[in-house]
Formats: C-alpha cells, structure tokens, sequence
C-alpha cells in the first residue's frame, strides 16, 4: 500500500503550444499537510487543477493510493475523493447557502429532495467553522469572507481523503482563520491529506509539514518546512533576494491644500459620520479589521455606493459622483477588492479589460474600435506591467491571480488618473509581485499623484503608508503619523482600545 494519497510523475502541461509546467514531481503523503508555493504564473494553480480533474496532463501520470488513474472531469476526481477548494469562487449567487452546499449532490428522500436534512447538515458544518451564516441565507447577500466560509463547507459537506486549498484564508479574519487552520489540523490527524497553496509564508510555517517549491512551471525544491526560513521560501519561489521588500517612503508630503476632502459621509449599516483629507503626493493608508467599513467607505466616495449624507470636495470643487463614470471623469479611480466579481472580465481577453475605462480613446471617428491602437495599448500595459501571458490573444480567466491583478492596474492608468484607490491590491498574489506593487505604488505619489490603501495586511500598511486612518465599526477611530504608524499602535485603534470608541 502506497503510503502516499496522491503523487504527479513527470507531468507537463502545455495550453496549445505554450508549456507552462515542465516534467514535474508532486506527492502528498496521508494525513499531511503539503503546501504548494511560488510566484504567480509558477504553475501552481495548472498543477492543482490536473489533480482535482479541472485540466489533463499533456503528458506524465497521476497515482491516487499507488494506482494510476485519469482525471477527465471534477466529478470524476470528487468521487475518487479529491476536492478542491478555489481561490475564486464557484458560488451560484441566486442560490442559497444549503443549495450551494450541496449542488449537483442532493441529499434525496422517498423521491424528493430532503431539504430538511440538508439544511442541518449545512448548520452543522458551519458551525465547525464558527460561522453564524443561516443557511438559508441567499449567497449574494453574504460579505466576501461569508461567501469564502461557504466555499469551505462545500468540500467539508463530504468525505474528501485529499483536500487541496487554494488560498482558503485570503479574506478571512484572524478569527475564523484559527478555526479554519484548527479543523485543517483534525483532518490531517484523522488521516486526510491537505495540499495548501499560500502566499503568506506566515501560515505556511504555522501549519504545514512539508513543502514543494515551483518557479515558471519547474519543480525547484520539497523539504520539510522545519528545515527553511520564510527568507528562505522567498528566495526559492522568486531566485533571487528580496532585501528592499518596500521602497523608501521619501519626505513627507506637503500637506496644504486638500486634493481630496471627505466629510461627514453616512452610508446606513456601513459608515457612519467618516471624515478625511487626502493630500497631493502621499499614501494614505486604511487600516482596520474586516468588516471595519473601509470598502463601502470609498464606494461612497467613488459613486458605486450611495451615502445617505456627507459630501466629497476634489480639487475645491463638490464631486456629485452619481456614477463610478463621474469619479473616472474627475480622474479618480478604484480598484476593488473583489478582482473577479467588480474588476475584471475574467471569461473576455485582455484586450478590453484593459482598454474598457477609456473606450472612447480606442475608437475611430465613426465610432469603431481602432484595433490596432487598442492592440499597442495592450502591448504598452504587458511590458510596463511585466505581465506574463500564455498569448496575447488568451483569456483573462487563463492568466494567474496576480498577472490579473497586473491587467486591473493597467487598466486603471489608461485614464492617467489623478487619486488612486487600491482596495487589498495585494491579496492573492506572491511576494515577488507584491514588490512590484509597491514600487509601483511610490512610483505613483513621486510623480504628484495621491493615493488611498486599503490593506489588511500591517506590514503592508506601515511600510507604504505616510498616513494611516483606523476604522472599527464603520467610525473612524483615529489618525496616525511618523513612529506612531506601526502594528501594535493600529491594532489598539482598530479594536477599540484607543481612538472615537474607547471606552
């Protein structure tokens, strides 16, 4: 008997005539937990989903318990006990949380669907995860780390012998990511084997025993987690030294007049009463734990969320922002951090994903879409963004979380904007591209821009922000400068201790 749950020999992978994994090695023992790192377009995701049934090997083979066997379907791979859980969503959102729980595995009774025993089979797997979430609950009206808990359960609902995690944590709480990594554990003890794909190296020495290293679809280094450092991750997954994670923040911005000015907006159940000056050249940093009001804060800001009183002034002039398209006039843009759901059109090209803010440059003068200048505004975007695609001509869906989160930023500077708000522009992707981010980022206010961060990661907040604002509850708690920006100081304002809410 193979003492491993699941093993990949010498697969490759090739979409067309393009190669994206090369002759790789991959095996996860029973009852452990493997996780599986590298950069954005390393080959992770490709590996995974040949394991789960989403795609076939071009070439090599998989075992399952020592066997070979083919994949052709998901269907086939959950039936042989292999589930995957994505890093985004598969959630039908007209659909409630039990019939997603569910979907296509009904439980069925004398005949009918037994709705009853669904609906408390899925209340009992929430409640394992230390979720409140009612069942019955429409998935649209669930928040993103909500609809996350869901896709969880999916795969929790049945008897997986090999579980593999895509990113499962990315926009959950630090509370409900000890329950998930406490369950993760009792799976791994009852004999389940757990293929963990993370970029927070953190969690990956925290939780898993070993792992597999890839870099542009080669399989470069497995060792025990015990034996490497998080430098030492970094270094294997990028190549080379990541020393200067974050560029120098440069001298403090001129804070005279206001480019953005932000007062008294309500937006009911969200915000309440928030007000805030934005300055010429600076990051201003959004700190605050998840579900603190800062998203629907800059939705009221930009137009996609209506306030219900306060008013926004930019550059000295009211900004009715009615629309999205009224922020993009005034050269104000988002970039939300819901990438697949409000970002991106992740089943067109890239074409016009990137060229869709400003249509009515790309078109000639009797109204057609000029191709070729669409075609070089592409080209433009991909080397100054270094995003790595199979073709030109694929679909955004085929590209990697953080080349998308490349195509989103791209698309955001074709209207040369003016305020940049970046909505957890990090999330998903790997170090190596988080750099990049960054850079990019003080690149921005260097050239007299002014820029709003919402991040839940804090070294991500202290190491860009020249100004930090903490929210709690929808109320902004307070204002933080100089040495006062660190992790410890924000934690007390973002859970009450100091700042409008103590006490």
């Amino acid at each position: 008997m193979s003492e491993f749950a699941i093993q990949a020999k010498k697969v490759c992978k090739s979409y067309g005539t393009v190669p994206v994994l090369f002759d790789v090695d991959f095996e996860v023992k029973k009852g452990e937990i493997h996780a599986l790192i590298g950069e954005n377009g390393a080959g992770k995701s490709t590996l995974v989903k040949i394991l789960a049934g989403y795609h076939q090997q071009t070439s090599g083979e998989l075992l399952r318990n020592g066997r070979p066997v083919v994949y052709h379907s998901i269907g086939a791979a959950e039936a042989d006990g292999v589930v995957m859980i994505h890093q985004e969503f598969n959630l039908c959102n007209d659909l409630t949380v039990e019939e997603n729980i569910f979907l296509g595995k009904e439980l069925v009774k004398r005949g009918l669907l037994d709705k009853a025993a669904m609906r408390q089979r899925s209340g009992e797997i929430l409640g394992r995860l230390g979720t409140t979430i009612d069942p019955r609950s429409r998935v649209k009206d669930l928040s993103v780390s909500e609809k996350q808990m869901v896709e969880i359960a999916k795969a929790l609902a049945f008897n997986s012998e090999v579980l593999i995690m895509d990113e499962p944590t990315a926009v959950l709480t630090q509370g409900e990511i000890e329950v998930l990594f406490r369950i993760i554990r009792a799976l791994r003890d009852h004999g389940v084997s757990i293929v963990y794909i993370s970029h927070k190296l953190n969690e990956i020495k925290e939780l898993a025993d070993r792992v597999t290293v890839l870099r542009d679809g080669y399989r470069v280094a497995t060792e025990k987690v015990s034996d490497l450092s998080e430098d030492d991750m970094a270094r294997l997954m990028v190549g080379r030294e990541l020393t200067t994670l974050f560029p120098p923040k440069g001298g403090p911005p001129k804070r005279e007049v206001p480019v953005l000015e932000v007062r008294n907006i309500s937006c009911p159940k969200y915000v309440h009463n928030a007000s805030f000056q934005l300055y010429e050249g600076e990051v201003l940093g959004f700190a605050g734990l998840i579900g603190a009001g800062r998203t629907e804060l800059m939705e009221c800001v930009v137009g996609l969320r209506r306030r219900s009183a306060g008013t926004v002034i930019y550059r000295g002039q009211p900004l009715s922002a009615r629309s999205y398209g009224d922020a993009i006039k005034q050269q104000i843009v988002y970039l939300s951090e819901d990438r697949k759901g409000k970002g991106l059109f992740t089943s067109m090209p890239l074409a016009p994903n990137v060229t869709i803010l400003s249509l009515q440059d790309h078109l000639t003068r009797i109204g057609f879409l000029d191709s070729k200048k669409e075609d070089a505004t592409l080209d433009r975007t991909l080397e100054e963004f270094d995003v790595r695609v199979p073709s030109k001509r694929a679909l955004l869906s085929m590209l990697s979380g953080g080349n998308q989160q490349k195509i989103a930023l791209g698309k955001m500077m074709q209207v040369d904007p003016d305020v940049v708000i970046l909505d957890e522009p990090t999330r998903g992707i790997d170090v190596g591209t988080k750099q990049q981010v960054y850079y990019f980022v003080r690149e921005l206010v260097k050239q007299g821009k002014s820029c709003i961060l919402i991040s839940s990661e804090l070294p991500e907040i202290v190491g860009l922000s020249d100004r930090v604002i903490v929210m709690r509850s929808g109320v902004i708690m307070g204002e933080l400068t100089g040495a006062d920006i660190n992790e410890e100081e924000i934690m007390l304002y973002a859970t009450g201790v100091k700042g409008g809410m103590a006490g």
